[in-house]
């Protein structure tokens, strides 16, 4: 009781903390503001909170900071925007606008225009008040789809992309404030857009550089900083990887040069210089970091021609390390052989017999000692004859039990339970003994084949350009989510997705997950076939959990570009999905999870052209029976990032299901090839 009152405490803390930063952001923005007197920013982080509470929150901090930041004459049309667009979203709960981040941004952009519309036709100079609204209302909508990531729980890049914006969008706020000619809020402009360079390579270096610097100046900027930015970010993110000492000094000489060229009043060299020495004192874990990618690009075939094995030198080598990890696995697992004590046997036939005896007490209570003593001078007999009779007990025994026919026939069923227990466990335990055998000789087998093999060249298959997007989310009160999901692409080509689902939640789960997804990666990568590895991974966790019970459900797709086909291996797991244009295909499975020692898995195989999405969830995401929604989700959805598709799919789940379970999404996108084929 005292654990589940701190965990509802813990929540009730997480959630009131919550909603204290929408509130708190939501005010601060309304600092950023226009040339006009707009506030774009705080409208956009209210149109990413959504409906409900969260949404209440923001539109409470919207109207804190109307009142500290805004004049009276531009908190009105501020104040009807950001009434609007909460109950605009609360009007369209239950359809697909809320729940899509441009259409959301869309949303708010109308009905900002359609506000500020009506202050514009009233005012003196409406051409100038337009020009104000159109960039406000780009701002708004820039806002509202970076800041949805960040508030409706997005994966990866996009929860990047919004905090960097966000951070932006705080800092133009004391832009204009300087300290001697120093402005503080340029030179952290100066830091994110090194950042964001560095990190993201030349391109999106050149794209953050630009926005931070548009943002800044319809801000109100005195000094021209989109062209200053834009070409440090170019400058310094063609230096990506190379050091960070590098890319500072390229982003220092391109803002001088830009801010020169343009014939600014001042140079940025001053803040320049502060956000590159902050870029370079960041921590380098901050820089380059761990990063959780869905799928890593592969190499060039001339690198990987000189680096890698010959390839089936490399199966073997991988394929040995599988069966180790099995071998490992099955020993971490299997518990301390302990007989059990045959007293039980007694116990229970007690319990049928001598509860309604009138001598229960005299037996068990006040003679327990020579009850206990009969018993125990029994006991061998009844092992070694593997039945009880009279004559095993002793005479002062015999002749007191008035129910003795009775309880010799308990003992008896008692004992052939017993005695098939005891079987079971000594089978079972010889089965695992000699399964970790096989596979320890196995794996010594295949590691000693694969180092008598001469190194060739590899033969590389040609890449191919899918896409893949992933996103997890814990069930309610858990920390940690207890599916797991991996992408990777063989040597043969071939994509493979994989999401496992561990019984129960939480971190036990996780690990069991996790441990099935890298046993059959490992299996997939040594070039085992996919029904060949399900077996021997059934087989071997089937031993694991023989004690515990623990299963794992298993979805595996295997996408061959090829031949454009998908196969999909199903253990236990949810239907997936595949989508081209607005047709969506629903495939199902019907085998047991991975531990249960079911028939073999189910498999389906699909056809999946370029601009198709195979999708698959756990069924933690939509109940197999009631899920409508996410086929008109899926039917209905036009973009072509598979990232977008798997945090938009989470992101209604959530909603919807409340996360009353863990959640795994992963999506894999087959781009359109831009060559026709003749």
């Amino acid at each position: 009781m005292a654990n589940g009152q701190l965990t509802l405490e813990r929540e009730r803390a997480g959630r009131l903390m919550n909603l204290g930063v929408r509130f708190f952001l939501a005010a601060a923005l309304t600092a950023g503001q226009t040339a006009g007197g707009s506030a774009p920013f705080a409208l956009g982080w209210m149109a990413a909170a959504g409906p409900g509470l969260e949404g209440g929150a923001a539109l409470a901090g919207a109207f804190a900071g109307a009142a500290l930041f805004l004049p009276f004459a531009k908190a009105l049309p501020f104040l009807a925007v950001a009434v609007l667009i909460p109950a605009a979203a609360a009007a369209l709960r239950g359809t697909w606008i809320p729940s899509r981040p441009r259409l959301t941004a869309l949303t708010a952009v109308g009905l900002f225009v359609t506000v500020e519309g009506i202050y514009i036709l009233q005012s003196l100079s409406p051409l100038e008040r337009l020009t104000d609204c159109l960039a406000a209302a780009a701002l708004l909508g820039a806002s509202a789809r970076l800041f949805f990531p960040l508030l409706r729980g997005g994966e990866g890049r996009e929860v990047v992309d919004g905090l960097i914006f966000l951070a932006g969008a705080l800092v133009t706020a004391v832009e204009d404030l300087e300290v001697l000619g120093f402005s503080p809020a340029r030179a952290l402009l100066c830091f994110l857009a090194a950042l964001a360079a560095y990190d993201r390579g030349p391109a999106a270096g050149a794209a953050f550089g630009l926005g931070l610097g548009l943002t800044a100046e319809l801000c109100g900027s005195r000094l021209p900083l989109t062209a200053a930015l834009g070409l440090a970010g170019l400058a310094a993110g063609s230096r990506q990887g190379r050091g960070r000492a590098g890319a500072a000094l390229a982003f220092l000489a391109a803002s001088a040069a830009a801010a020169l060229a343009e014939g600014s009043p001042r140079p940025l060299l001053p803040e320049t210089a502060a956000g590159t020495a902050l870029f370079l004192a960041l921590p380098g874990r901050f820089v380059a970091g761990k990063r959780v990618r869905p799928a890593i690009p592969p190499a060039p075939e001339e690198e990987r021609s000189q680096e890698a094995p010959a390839p089936w030198r490399q199966r073997l080598d991988r394929a040995a390390a599988a069966l180790r990890d099995l071998y490992d696995s099955i020993g971490r697992s299997a518990p301390p052989v302990a007989d059990e004590n045959p007293a039980i046997v007694f116990d229970r036939s007690a319990e049928k017999v001598c509860r309604s005896c009138a001598l229960c007490e005299l037996c068990w209570q006040k003679d327990y000692t020579g009850t206990f003593n009969a018993m125990n001078d029994a006991t061998p007999y009844l092992l070694e004859r593997g039945r009880a009779l009279a004559k095993d007990f002793p005479e002062y025994f015999t002749g007191r039990c008035v129910h003795l026919p009775d309880l010799l026939s308990a003992i008896n069923a008692e004992l052939s339970a017993f005695l098939l227990r005891r079987q079971y466990r000594r089978q079972l335990e010889e089965t695992r003994r000699s399964a970790r055998g096989q596979y320890a000789q196995l794996s010594e087998l295949l590691a000693a084949t694969a180092a008598g093999l001469e190194a060739a060249a590899p033969a590389m298959a040609a890449s191919s350009p899918c896409r893949v997007g992933a996103a997890l989310r814990p069930k309610e009160g858990e920390s940690v989510c207890g599916d797991t999901v991996a992408s990777f692409r063989t040597d043969r080509g071939l994509w493979c997705l994989l999401l496992a689902d561990g019984m129960g939640s939480g971190e036990p789960a996780r690990k069991e997950s996790a441990l099935v997804c890298r046993l059959l990666q490992q299996f997939l990568e040594a070039g085992v076939a996919p029904e060949a590895a399900l077996k021997t991974l059934n087989s071997a966790m089937g031993l694991r959990g023989a004690d515990s019970g623990a299963f794992t459900t298993v979805d595996l797709c295997v996408y061959d570009p090829g031949a454009r086909e998908a196969a999909f291996y199903k253990c236990g797991a949810a239907p997936s999905y595949i989508k081209r244009g607005g047709v969506v295909r629903r495939i199902t499975g019907a085998s047991l999870p991975v531990g249960l020692q079911g028939p073999p898995p189910d498999v389906t195989k699909a056809p999946l052209a370029p601009g198709g999405f195979a999708v698959m969830v756990s069924d933690g995401v939509a109940d197999p029976a009631e899920d409508e929604w996410l086929l008109n989700l899926l039917a209905g959805w036009t973009g072509e990032d598979p990232q977008d598709l798997a945090g938009l799919i989470l992101a209604e789940s959530v909603r919807r299901e409340k996360l009353r379970d863990d959640c795994g999404v992963q999506v894999l996108y087959c781009p359109e090839t831009k060559a026709r084929e003749v």
